[in-house]
């Protein structure tokens, strides 16, 4: 069965069990169900569609953070090989809140770094929620400077809410970690690729997100803020999320259209927790693609491109 499990998604969970049920009894009653399966199996594959392809942008938060959403872990074991873990930021600890280390991509050495958020609650409860702490930050940062020493490209998965806010992280300095990322890798001599693969919230998604192409998740959302934050500060009603979440535009194709991502990347229908295979193949093609492009860049030309890319943004003309 598929995981339905979000409010929007009820009438398919519903299907589902009569396509379950109808299938039991036909084996228990040794009767032919065939046509009545076809007729509910064609009603399922109709309605999912339907919900699929007109998704509110709340509902894409929703989706973007459903619970078994695959993480940067699960694209580090399917997409790709020779993962080689490395830790700590040589200043205070290692945080799990972000993983990093050499790989492979289609036989090419990388760097990747990404948000890495539980599957369940003790694990969860262990990564923070995906909320990095500024050890994590200097972590990434140590890694991207590392791969630079060898001109190999950086992969960077995003999927936070945005940077832990707890007294230690303030005390340690999680904005001045934050902000030395975004600087760094303004100039990072050497190919940047970042995808939002869930959530990408706020200084805490960007401070990975500086990059060459910005690719993102079709469910995925990016934003400055969560649709219940943004709510709350405005109408003082964090249940004005939906309203919230039209507003700040932040559904992929928003952004492609406003060329802040640079490519969209199609999920499987229901989301890519339905068929993380394929959507881990259709992200290991698009990064490949991308790197390998950039890998033809002289690292100078890069570093102005990416100066150009981001000073672009936010062009706006007065009627």
């Amino acid at each position: 069965m598929a995981f339905y499990t979000l409010e929007f998604e009820k009438p398919l969970l519903e299907l589902e069990r009569q396509v379950e049920e109808l299938k039991r009894v036909g084996e228990e009653r040794e009767i032919d169900v065939g046509r009545e399966l076809v007729m509910l199996q064609t009603k399922l594959d109709s309605l999912r569609e339907e919900i699929y392809r007109h998704l509110t942008p709340m509902q894409r938060v929703l989706v973007a953070r459903h619970a078994r959403r695959p993480t940067t872990s699960d694209y580090l074991g399917s997409i790709f090989t020779d993962f080689f873990e490395l830790h700590g930021d040589r200043n205070f600890r290692d945080d799990p809140a972000i993983v990093g280390g050499w790989a492979r991509l289609g036989g090419l050495s990388v760097m990747v770094i990404g948000h890495q958020r539980g599957g369940d609650t003790r694990e969860n409860i262990r990564r923070n929620f995906g909320m990095p702490h500024p050890e994590g930050y200097r972590k990434a940062l140590r890694l991207m400077k590392l791969a630079a020493r060898f001109r190999a490209p950086v992969v960077t998965l995003i999927d936070t809410p945005g940077a832990y806010p707890g007294i230690g992280a303030e005390e340690r300095g999680v904005s001045e970690a934050v902000a030395t990322n975004l600087i760094e890798m303004a100039a990072l001599p050497t190919p940047i690729v970042a995808c939002i693969i869930g959530e990408g919230g706020s200084g805490g998604a960007l401070a990975l997100g500086v990059a060459d192409r910005v690719l993102m998740f079709e469910n995925s959302v990016y934003s400055v803020i969560t649709p219940e934050g943004c709510a709350a500060i405005l109408w003082k009603d964090a249940t004005q999320r939906e309203r919230a979440a039209e507003a700040i535009k932040l559904t992929a194709p928003d952004l492609l259209r406003f060329k802040i991502i640079d490519e969209l990347i199609p999920e499987p229908l229901g989301g890519a927790h339905q068929e993380p295979e394929l959507a881990g193949e259709a992200l290991r093609a698009a990064l490949l693609r991308h790197v390998t492009e950039l890998r033809k860049v002289r690292a100078e030309k890069l570093v102005r491109r990416r100066g150009e890319k981001y000073a672009a943004m936010g062009v706006f003309a007065e009627a």
